[in-house]
């Protein structure tokens, strides 16, 4: 369990560093270059990543059990995740409806998973991976509505029934409402 927890502290704890430290972010970018930036954040996020693989096998060789979920609930959670997919892979999709529907589909996404796989899973492992995943969600779509709207507009698309393409507006919106 250690592992994973280690795992999780590391890979969210990097995706974290602009929620809590976007100050410092902004330095080590300065000082080190984007280039070099990315590449360390990329093998921090990669070993977080595989930490998390590797503590979740181990702690599912001796699960801890929470509780027993019922049987219907891994069906919910597999309704569930074909609109978590959807809005995950919509957060890649330039100037779509979903995105200017949610303001950030891929916090949507992340939240929706996360809740479906905690009703359907009923050990420790489980748990504190699908918690500290939503956990995150939430805090990101905090940190995105308590930015203010000078330092991070953007125009949303406006959609007509004419067209499928979008012109962006020229008003300007806060970078994501969070609304799921």
């Amino acid at each position: 369990m250690t592992l994973l927890l280690l795992g999780l502290l590391l890979f969210l704890g990097t995706h974290s560093i602009r929620i809590v430290a976007d100050s410092w972010r902004a330095d080590r970018v300065a000082h080190l270059g984007e280039n070099h930036w990315k590449g360390l954040y990329s093998l921090a996020s990669a070993a977080g990543l595989a930490l998390i693989v590797w503590g979740y096998g181990l702690a599912r060789a001796e699960p801890v059990a929470l509780w027993a979920p019922p049987g219907w609930t891994r069906h919910l959670a597999a309704l569930l995740t074909l609109p978590a997919f959807i809005l995950i892979a919509a957060a890649y999709v330039p100037g779509n409806r979903i995105k200017a529907a949610i303001g950030h589909p891929m916090v949507a996404g992340v939240k929706i998973w996360a809740i479906a796989h905690l009703l359907s899973n009923g050990n420790l492992a489980d748990g504190r991976r699908r918690r500290s995943h939503a956990t995150a969600a939430r805090a990101w779509c905090s940190r995105r509505r308590r930015r203010s709207p000078a330092s991070s507009s953007r125009s949303r698309p406006t959609w007509t029934r004419s067209t499928a393409t979008a012109s962006p507006s020229s008003a300007s919106v806060p970078a994501a409402t969070c609304r799921a």
